[in-house]
């Protein structure tokens, strides 16, 4: 049952940033960064401390009694998740729900999930899996086998991108995906699949602070709900530069006060996308504290985001103008990122007994 609720958790968390992008898309007159930065307030400045002060009690004191480097360190990795986030969402911007999620989470999971594990293996810490751990167990090997078959997954879902980008006429393209660019798009989110997976490590980092929440008798469920604020804070100061830099070179200030738009609606539509963000990881911690398994919990979560931005690319008709090859092809790396799930899914069960 431990696994089954961890997998649950996990799926709302991929459901929920899945689907967070969509609101943006009812947003009027605003440049990204004007959506972009209103969206992130929410997402990494008000709602994490919300959902630290709901479930961690002394959430504020455990924050500041942390060592300067279990701070330091997860605020370090929040500014480099913060590079990848910004680039997510010029990925999305760039190849769409469909593509841009399966490039960006597919590179962002086989890194968030391995990486952890090679580090353990040099720095040994008590209850951590080293990678030598996970390869030398049974069900070791059949996670880092799911890794391997979800980034073969990947690799189809990037030949479905590139078989959609002879196919389909430019015009068409650009009702589907407003500003689609497959050179542009792919070398940002091979950037943002890389760097996102600094947000795992950024965990990694902070679980000092999620130990003392739960020793002060805090839910282990929520544990992690007082990393988040740390971690996102890092996250929030580089898309904060950035889209101020934006707003500076775009001359587009003014559009957040900007009458002839519909502000109400694009504030509430942005605080939307960016609550509905941060919901993905309130539930991957939910989802990890079940399973117990880092690098499993973080492939399950991204697995779980493509599906989600997937099924939305579908019903948003982004593959509706390709050759019969070509949706195989995108089928069939959805179908094989689902097997990873399974793989990584029963590899946990196995060590969990």
């Amino acid at each position: 049952m431990q696994v089954i609720a961890g997998v649950f958790f996990h799926f709302i968390g991929g459901f929920a940033s899945g689907s967070f992008y969509m609101p943006f898309k009812a947003v009027r007159g605003w440049a990204w960064e004007n959506f972009w930065i209103i969206g992130g307030l929410f997402s990494w400045l008000i709602v994490p401390p919300l959902a630290a002060w709901l479930t961690i009690p002394h959430f504020t004191e455990i924050i500041s009694g942390a060592s300067r480097e279990v701070f330091g360190y997860t605020f370090l990795f929040g500014l480099l998740w913060g590079i990848g986030g910004l680039t997510y969402g010029l990925g999305v911007r760039y190849l769409g729900m469909s593509l841009g999620n399966s490039v960006v989470l597919g590179f962002c999971s086989a890194f968030g999930a391995l990486v952890p594990s090679i580090y353990y293996n040099f720095f040994p810490a008590p209850g951590k899996t080293s990678f030598h751990d996970m390869i030398s167990s049974h069900w070791g090997r059949i996670v880092v086998a799911g890794v391997a078959v979800c980034l073969f997954g990947i690799y189809l879902c990037g030949k479905a991108g590139m078989g959609k980008e002879k196919e389909v006429p430019e015009a068409e393209k650009k009702k589907s995906v407003a500003e689609f660019n497959l050179t542009k798009g792919l070398a940002v989110a091979i950037i943002s699949g890389i760097l996102s997976a600094c947000f795992n490590f950024g965990i990694e980092a902070g679980k000092p602070m999620a130990y003392h929440a739960v020793s002060m008798g805090s839910n282990p469920l929520y544990q992690n709900n007082v990393i988040y604020v740390v971690l996102l804070w890092g996250g929030l100061t580089t898309n904060f530069i950035w889209c101020f830099f934006l707003n500076l070179h775009n001359r587009s200030f003014g559009k957040y006060t900007d009458r002839s738009t519909p502000l109400v609606k694009n504030y509430l539509f942005s605080a939307l996308a960016g609550t509905t963000w941060f919901l993905q990881f309130f539930f991957y911690g939910m989802g990890e504290s079940k399973l117990g398994n880092g690098a499993s919990s973080w492939i399950l979560h991204m697995a779980f985001i493509i599906l989600v931005a997937n099924m939305w690319g579908l019903i948003l008709k982004e593959w509706n103008s390709v050759s019969r090859k070509t949706k195989t092809t995108i089928i069939a790396g959805i179908a094989t990122i689902m097997l990873s799930v399974i793989m990584v899914g029963y590899g946990n069960a196995l060590k969990l007994g």
